[in-house]
């Protein structure tokens, strides 16, 4: 038991001396707990087969394989389409929401990014 304390204790405090680790990929899996995609840390999209499906740039544009844009995501959490029509937000408490403001959905500990291609753009990963 003194020894889980221990690491408890090792743990707790690399997170507080380095709170701003990066996270290098973020895995996403279906209610099986199967892969069924992952969003590398420079932005690629990849299947659950580690093909590219698709590219997230610097400034929050969402691009498919072909590296057409298919939506952006504004620095506000502000989702919007190709048209760049607003299609829905994410606020800063992880609160996904529809273009109505209604929520659909929470996304905690993951980049806005990240979550905007999961909830927005399935046709990226329905492939």
């Amino acid at each position: 038991m003194k020894r889980l304390h221990f690491i408890f204790f090792i743990l707790a405090t690399l997170m507080f001396l380095m709170p701003n680790i990066k996270v290098s990929a973020q895995t996403v899996r279906n209610s099986s707990y199967s892969m069924i995609g992952k969003i590398d840390n420079n932005g690629t999209i990849r299947n659950s087969s580690y093909s590219m499906i698709g590219k997230i740039d610097s400034d929050g544009t969402i691009r498919n394989s072909s590296y057409s844009m298919v939506g952006k995501i504004d620095s506000d959490g502000t989702i919007r389409n190709s048209s760049y029509s607003m299609i829905g937000k994410i606020d800063n408490d992880g609160t996904v929401r529809n273009s109505s403001y209604s929520s659909i959905g929470k996304a905690d500990g993951v980049k806005r990014e990240w979550a905007a291609v999961w909830f927005f753009f399935p046709e990226l990963i329905n492939k």
